[in-house]
């Protein structure tokens, strides 16, 4: 979801088994996800936050969900009015409407799925989070085209199992609200993901990272916010911090290009 030029020295070109084997831009090895482009700091889920977000981060996490002329579209929420001067749904918006609405009162427009993975550079991990069960498929589809390595992650279930059908070697990880870590490694594990993706109060308890990690699965954790957060999250022993900022690991002033 971001460009290339300016990426973060060093970071590897993705071989195989990306999620894996993903390493951090923390001296504990643990990753940075950029959640919507760094939502924190910059116009969300746009073509411009990800290219921003992109020199400081492991990957970027990005929203898709279809509108009503078929397009998958870049956009979290269900309906327009918080983040751009339309209302109403995205579901019932042809994309030619789309198109011409700006996130934020920033000028920058809603992507298409297939623009914000041209935008990444080739390297950085893209996490496409299906909003909706239905964008499955054709999510796969845009993802074969691209040069990115893409996780996908959803709280939909049937999403998850479309991608393994379709192609049990897509990277899955189960998004999860609330519940035992046991019922969420069991639902993930049926899946057959390699990640979990839980909040931070659910992941910060005892047992939860532990028992993910006896499954065979990576913890990355929502949403980090600040230092803080992202402290709490690196004591509990995720694998990745999914943020709104690109600045809230230990020593991430080292990456202060922006």
């Amino acid at each position: 979801m971001s460009e290339g030029d300016g990426q973060r020295e060093g970071r590897e070109a993705a071989e195989g088994d990306e999620v894996a084997e993903m390493s951090g831009t923390d001296p504990d090895g643990v990753a940075l996800i950029a959640h919507r482009g760094c939502a924190g700091q910059y116009p969300e889920n746009t073509v411009a936050a990800f290219e921003r977000a992109a020199p400081h981060v492991d990957a970027v996490e990005i929203d898709v969900r279809r509108c009503a002329s078929g397009e998958l579209v870049v956009f979290h929420d269900a309906e327009l009015d918080r983040l751009t001067g339309s209302s109403g749904r995205v579901a019932d918006a042809d994309w030619d409407e789309l198109r011409g609405l700006t996130v934020l009162d920033s000028g920058e427009s809603i992507p298409r799925l297939e623009g914000a993975l041209d935008a990444a550079p080739d390297t950085l991990l893209v996490n496409v989070e299906l909003k909706e069960p239905g964008v499955a498929g054709d999510a796969l589809d845009a993802a074969r085209r691209a040069a990115n390595d893409v996780l996908f992650s959803s709280f939909h279930p049937d999403a998850l199992a479309t991608l393994r059908d379709r192609d049990p070697e897509t990277d899955r990880a189960l998004l999860v609200a609330d519940g035992s870590a046991e019922r969420a490694v069991d639902a993930a594990t049926d899946l057959g993901c390699v990640a979990l993706h839980p909040p931070i109060d659910l992941a910060t308890e005892p047992g939860f990272v532990a028992t993910a990690h006896e499954s065979g699965l990576r913890v990355n954790a929502w949403t980090a916010a600040n230092r803080e957060d992202a402290e709490r999250l690196i004591a509990a022993g995720v694998d990745g911090i999914i943020s709104d900022r690109w600045d809230v690991l230990p020593g991430s002033e080292r990456s202060s290009r922006d």
